[in-house]
C-alpha cells in the first residue's frame, strides 16, 4: 500500500503528488495554513485524502492553542481556513463536521487533553479510511470478471485515499484475488491524474495498465476492448448524481451507448443527504494556468480565455451501480442508498 499522508510527532507528513511520477517527494506540514495550502495547491488530492488532511489540520491547529480564552474563536478560524480548500469534496466538510462534534464532545476538559482527544480523532478517521476502502474493495470486486479490461478515469487510488482506494481498491481487489485484468488509464487533462499517478500506482503493484489519452476512450469502446468503467466520487447526492473529476459524465455518456456498465465506487462520507441533486453540488474552477500549460510550458496564447471547472457530474441514470463500504447500491438510488444509510454495522 503506498504512502498518502501521516501524523509523525505533531507534524503532517504527506507525499507531493505534483511531482510524481518524476520525484518521490514528501512534505511537511507544522500548522493548519501549510495543510490548507497544500490542499489548495494539490500536493494532496482525492476526496478522503482531502477528508483526512483536514482532520490533521484541525489536530494541528488546536496544538498551537495555548491558552482556553479564546477557544471557540479559534477553533471556528481553524474551520473556516479548511472549510474553503476545495468546495466539491464531500469528504473535506464530513471529517470537519467529525472534528468538529470531538471538540464540542471534549472541550471542557484541560486544554492538554483536548489536544490528545482531536489527535486520536484525526487518526480513527485516517485508520477508518483504510478500512473503509478494503471493505469497498471487497465489494467491488465481484462486478469485475476474470479477463476484463477496465477503463478508469482520474486517480482514486490510495494517492486519493489514506490507503488501498475506492475505484482502484476495487481493482486491486479484484487483482489480488487472482482475476486477469488489464485497465485503461486515461491521461486525464488538465492536471494529469491519470498519467501521473493512476499508472504509477498500477506499475507499482504490476497490475497491467495502458495509458490512453481522454479522447480515445470512445474508440476503445467500439472495438470491444473496455468490459466496464469505474471511478471515484468526490460528491454524490441523494438521489444518486455523482460529481467527479471533469470528463466523468463524458465517459458515463459513452459507456450508456455502448452498453458497459458504467460503476462509481465512493466511502459512504462522500454521499451529501443534503443535497437532492446534482446541479446543487458546487464545482470548483481552478486555475487557468492548469490548462494553458503543462510541467511550465505553455500550449497556447498565453492570454487566451480559459475555462477550468475541476468536476463534472454524472446523472444517476448513467451509473449502473454505486459500491460502498456498507454495500453496492442500485437504481433507483433514492431508494437503495437510503436503505444502506440506514445500515448501522459494515
Amino acid at each position: 500500500m503506498l504512502p498518502t499522508i501521516k501524523w509523525d510527532e505533531n507534524k503532517v507528513i504527506m507525499i507531493d503528488q505534483r511531482k510524481l511520477p518524476g520525484e518521490e517527494v514528501y512534505v511537511e506540514c507544522q500548522n493548519t495554513d501549510q495543510v490548507a495550502e497544500a490542499i489548495e495547491k494539490m500536493v494532496i488530492r482525492g476526496a478522503p485524502a482531502i477528508g483526512v488532511a483536514a482532520a490533521f489540520g484541525v489536530a494541528l491547529g488546536v496544538l498551537s492553542i495555548d491558552n482556553d480564552e479564546k477557544l471557540d474563536e479559534e477553533f471556528a478560524r481553524i474551520l473556516h481556513r479548511l472549510e474553503i480548500t476545495r468546495p466539491t469534496a464531500r469528504n473535506l466538510f464530513w471529517a470537519l463536521e467529525r472534528m468538529k462534534g470531538a471538540f464540542e464532545r471534549n472541550k471542557g476538559l484541560e486544554l492538554s487533553h483536548l489536544k490528545e482527544k482531536l489527535i486520536q480523532e484525526a487518526l480513527d478517521i485516517e485508520a477508518e479510511d483504510v478500512e473503509t476502502n478494503r471493505k469497498i474493495g471487497f465489494y467491488g470486486k465481484e462486478l469485475i470478471e476474470d479477463d476484463q479490461s477496465i477503463l478508469t478515469h482520474c486517480n482514486a487510488g490510495a494517492l486519493a485515499t489514506a490507503g488501498y482506494g475506492t475505484a482502484l481498491g476495487v481493482i486491486r481487489a479484484a487483482f489480488q484475488e487472482g482475476k486477469k485484468i488489464c485497465v485503461f488509464a486515461d491521461e486525464t487533462r488538465p492536471f494529469l491524474q491519470g498519467a501521473r499517478l493512476t499508472c504509477w500506482e498500477l506499475h507499482k503493484e504490476n497490475i497491467p495498465v495502458v495509458l490512453i489519452t481522454d479522447s480515445m476512450a470512445g474508440y476503445f469502446m467500439q472495438k470491444g476492448e473496455i468490459a466496464l468503467v469505474i471511478t471515484g466520487a468526490d460528491r454524490i447526492t441523494r438521489n444518486g448524481d455523482a460529481a467527479n473529476k471533469i470528463g466523468t459524465y463524458s465517459l458515463a455518456v459513452l459507456a450508456k451507448e455502448h452498453s458497459i456498465p458504467f460503476y462509481v465506487a465512493a466511502p459512504f462520507s462522500t454521499i451529501d443527504f443534503n443535497l437532492n441533486r446534482g446541479s446543487e453540488i458546487p464545482i470548483e474552477e481552478r486555475d487557468p494556468q492548469e490548462v494553458r500549460e503543462v510541467g511550465g510550458h505553455c500550449l497556447s496564447l498565453a492570454d487566451v480565455k480559459v475555462k477550468n471547472p475541476a468536476f463534472d457530474v454524472t446523472p444517476a441514470k448513467y451509473i449502473s451501480a454505486i459500491i460502498t463500504e456498507k454495500g453496492t447500491a442500485r437504481p433507483p438510488y433514492g431508494e437503495s442508498l437510503e436503505e444502506l444509510n440506514n445500515v448501522k454495522e459494515l
